[in-house]
């Protein structure tokens, strides 16, 4: 099946920031275009702010002068739900409301022809919610883009449960001849990416509430040791703190107030003392005219130890073997069964954050996972209060000499990244065992929707077999809330493997 014929109109209804985007998206793929909006005159001015941005990249040799007269010649502003009859397809990008929805398809089921395809824009309302009021509700579909609309390539095709097979193929088809990135989705509490993407904002304000570290030491270690584009403080500031935290109470109260989702007091009471991020001026960061941005806290200068002893297999960070020699220090490799450590001069010992804590054993210092342990350029720490000074000294020296910044930061369990990591693979095979999407699509969705350096799978696969649901069992003994309680999925993803290598 094929998308929408380009000689067939398209209809934006919502002339906000995303209806503006979505009706230049259409436009430039070649549509005629008709723009509707409530509020009188609005549908006019969002006319003239598409114009606008088509200058520009005119100005940018983006697109040509003609290819932008021909654009505007098929652009519509109207003045009535009437003059949409013949369009082929009806996106909505209109407030925020279930009622405000269902009632104006409403209305546009007795406008448009029985083979016009209505879509919603919805980020936090069930799709089968808003088409449920429909006589025909399998002409229904949800059509996610993400803002801004025109240079995001990703579009989350959403089924709600009445929708048609036809009607899903033909939505993805259309958005892909617009030169989208389509991935198709189930309708489920948050879709994609709002779905999985809530641990990379939950688990950082989980260490700050725990006052293990400040926000900008936790947003450069997901930066800089993790390899995420931002970390979680300085997005949910550019996002809006008001958004964020809507679309996370949106998706805990969605799924019954599942405690994998469960919204951060922390975030709330800044949402309400009106630091809303960006927009605002203040939200976790300040963004007033010549204030200073905070620095991570970043170890001093410590000497590197004189050697270390490589107990067991360090699994991720196996790597790190081979680093250190490079840098000089000497590594003596013991076989131990049930070792997975370094071993300092000193007798204390360096292991990979596993959802224990330092507090547990008499001398460690657990270090973070990294994307890539080459390039990180900074390793998070954390200790106990009994920890030797001197364990953490060589430790912190050990990474030193590898050439990373290290922080220092409380014991937590499961430190930053690890725990981030661990968490968005577990939502990742939950989503897949429970029909919500494929492999593929998550993985593409998280790359392209939130910028992730990996898609969950293709995290998941570069880690040992059970890794994510390890370090996940460990932290759910010790915080047995249901928070960090692995799926089931995750269970038999970990137990599969196992069979297939012949182990139990």
């Amino acid at each position: 099946m094929t998308g929408l014929d380009l000689s067939s109109p398209v209809a934006v209804v919502g002339t906000g920031t995303m209806g503006q985007g979505i009706a230049q998206v259409a436009l430039v793929a070649g549509h005629p275009v008709r723009l509707y909006d409530a509020a009188p005159g609005r549908a006019r001015e969002a006319a003239e702010a598409i114009g606008a941005r088509l200058d520009r990249l005119v100005a940018k040799d983006r697109l040509t002068a003609a290819g932008r007269d021909a654009a505007l010649a098929r652009l519509e502003p109207v003045d009535s739900l009437e003059e949409l009859a013949d369009c082929g397809l009806v996106v909505e990008a209109v407030l925020e409301r279930l009622d405000v929805k269902q009632r104006l398809f409403g209305e546009l089921e007795e406008i448009v022809a029985e083979d016009c395809l209505l879509a919603t824009n919805t980020s936090s309302l069930s799709v089968t919610a808003v088409g449920g009021a429909l006589r025909h509700p399998g002409r229904f579909v949800g059509l996610h883009f993400f803002n801004p609309a025109p240079l995001l390539p990703l579009v989350e095709v959403v089924s709600g449960f009445a929708t048609d097979v036809t009607s899903a193929t033909r939505a993805y088809e259309t958005a892909r001849a617009w030169g989208k990135t389509p991935v198709a989705c189930a309708d489920t509490p948050g879709f994609i990416v709002n779905r999985i993407a809530r641990p990379f904002y939950a688990e950082a304000f989980a260490v700050l509430e725990a006052q293990a570290a400040d926000p900008a030491t936790i947003d450069a270690v997901l930066r800089e040791c993790g390899g995420f584009k931002m970390g979680a403080f300085e997005l949910t500031d550019l996002i809006g703190q008001d958004v964020n935290e809507s679309v996370t109470h949106s998706v805990w109260q969605s799924f019954f107030q599942d405690a994998r989702f469960t919204p951060s007091l922390a975030q709330r009471r800044l949402v309400e003392s009106g630091r809303l991020g960006r927009k605002s001026g203040r939200g976790w960061y300040d963004y007033a005219d010549g204030a200073e941005r905070p620095e991570p806290h970043t170890a001093d200068k410590e000497q590197p130890p004189a050697y270390v002893v490589a107990e067991g297999d360090l699994g991720p960070a196996a790597g790190l073997l081979a680093m250190i020699r490079e840098a000089g220090i000497p590594v003596r490799e013991e076989d131990e069964d049930n070792g997975t450590r370094l071993v300092l001069p000193s007798g204390g010992q360096l292991a990979l954050a596993d959802g224990q804590t330092s507090v547990e054993f008499r001398d460690v210092v657990f270090f973070d996972l990294a994307l890539d342990y080459r390039e990180a350029t900074r390793i998070a720490l954390s200790t106990a209060q009994d920890t030797l000074p001197q364990t953490l000294a060589e430790a912190t020296g050990l990474f030193q000499a590898l050439g990373k910044d290290v922080s220092v930061i409380g014991d937590v369990p499961g430190m930053i990244v690890a725990r981030t990591v661990a968490r968005i693979i577990d939502l990742a095979h939950d989503a897949v065992a429970k029909g919500v999407a494929t492999e593929e699509d998550i993985d593409t969705a998280m790359r392209l929707g939130v910028n992730y350096p990996l898609g969950p799978f293709e995290w998941s696969r570069g880690l040992p077999r059970a890794w994510a649901h390890e370090l996940l069992d460990e932290l759910h003994e010790r915080e047995p809330s249901g928070r960090y309680a692995p799926s089931l999925a995750l269970y038999r993803h970990s137990y599969a493997q196992d069979k297939r290598e012949g182990t139990s």
